[in-house]
């Protein structure tokens, strides 16, 4: 039977809006990944009997539970005391501990005081999770089989504790079944169109075999999942169902375990030896950031350009003013000069141009708001497209840079 965890994250800050919290989803990703069940996200303030709830109420109904927060060296940071004073424990001072603080601090070239030296005072009870990441150690507590662990809330020591100490601990000492998941990547569907599409093939799943819908902002993952003890077969057995899925979805098909449309992208570009440039309006540099989020990224991107005003893009793009005169920026033969300037500018072999009304005002009946155009050219391609978005902004530009990426995944391909 698999295990049952729940992740509690401590913080005002959390429950006022003021901190968006990205911890409960990684934690919960990954913890599923290596056979947990999790039951339950929770947000507390930080205070002595919301934090004492949150034990009293999960510990009696999941095996493991994760605290994320609360444990700086400030007055409002009460996550070790009480879960000290929860186990009966004593706070004692490691040594270990206090030498990791006193070397980060030397590293920084900032002089300690007594509160940075109390984050060395841990629990009795509890094991100590040593931090590469930042001052403040992990805590791992077990009681009558359970386990709890508490670790600081900044996401970058949520994920180095995890790694380092946390994910093979809570392996060996439960036990998990070993669960094997495969991730097909889309893009350019809905779910209900994919769910009536595909309700054949989920129909024929092998018992045992899991499969969840999980939609993002232009995106949507299909994960497969099977419990085995033998991550061969499994795995055999879950790319056989695939090989049954493509041919049903094939053309919404980008790539597989969690890939990002901007990397399959650039790696098309990589494996032709060419280079890509980019000239963005509406996106106002995010396909330029997007891509430079990937490692090794400079091997085939030259650079782009935001040309937000139609004189950038007469002037840097090359744009014919009259064009944008008569069709305005919008339009279609301006986003073409704008991707075929951009290869000039650049001195690269493909290009990517967006311009639309990203919102929420500027649009008109011809033009409303969501309208976007965008242009993808290469050696012996120009392709453009006109989309119709919403009316969010923000998400009109994270759309308009994912129809981007495809559009030259698509032609590439």
């Amino acid at each position: 039977m698999k295990k049952r965890a729940a992740i509690i994250t401590i913080g005002d800050e959390l429950l006022i809006g003021q901190v968006v919290d990205t911890n409960s989803s990684w934690l919960a990703a990954e913890l599923t990944r290596i056979g947990f069940t999790v039951v339950n996200h929770l947000s507390v303030s930080d205070k002595r009997d919301e934090i004492t709830f949150a034990l009293d109420t999960f510990l009696p109904k999941t095996e493991l539970i994760i605290f994320t927060g609360g444990l700086g060296p400030t007055n409002d940071d009460i996550t070790k005391k009480v879960l000290a004073d929860y186990f009966n424990s004593e706070l004692v001072m490691n040594e270990q501990v206090l030498n990791d603080v006193k070397e980060r601090f030397k590293q920084y070239g900032i002089t300690m005081n007594s509160l940075n030296n109390e984050q060395a005072l841990v629990p009795d009870k509890a094991k100590v999770l040593r931090s590469n990441h930042g001052t403040a150690p992990g805590m791992w507590f077990e009681n009558n089989g359970n386990i709890v662990v508490s670790v600081p809330g900044v996401p970058a020591e949520v994920k180095g504790l995890f790694n380092d100490h946390i994910r093979e601990m809570a392996i060996n000492y439960f036990l998990l079944p070993k669960v094997v998941y495969k991730t097909v990547m889309l893009t350019g569907i809905g779910e209900s169109i994919l769910a009536e599409r595909i309700s054949q093939w989920e129909a024929n799943l092998p018992e045992g075999m899991s499969l969840a819908y999980l939609p993002g902002m232009g995106t949507l993952r299909l994960r497969l999942g099977l419990t085995s003890d033998n991550k061969e077969q499994a795995l055999q057995s879950i790319h056989k169902q695939i090989d049954a899925l493509i041919p049903l979805i094939e053309e919404h098909i980008y790539g597989y375990d969690n890939i990002s449309l901007e990397e399959v992208t650039g790696n098309l570009i990589a494996e032709r030896n060419g280079t890509l440039a980019v000239a963005e309006s509406c996106t106002g540099g995010t396909l330029a950031q997007m891509i430079t989020a990937i490692p090794g990224c400079s091997s085939w991107f030259k650079g782009g350009t935001v040309a937000y005003s139609n004189q950038a893009k007469t002037n840097i793009l090359g744009v014919d003013s009259e064009a944008v005169e008569q069709h305005g920026a919008v339009s279609q033969i301006v986003v073409e000069q704008m991707a075929v300037g951009a290869i000039k500018a650049f001195n690269s072999e493909y290009a990517i141009a967006t311009s639309g009304v990203a919102g929420p005002g500027g649009g008109t009946p011809n033009k409303p708001v969501g309208t976007v155009w965008i242009a993808v050219a290469g050696p012996d391609f120009l392709i453009s497209k006109q989309f119709k978005f919403g009316n969010d902004r923000l998400h009109n530009i994270r759309r308009s840079s994912l129809a981007a990426f495809n559009m030259m995944r698509v032609a590439l391909k």
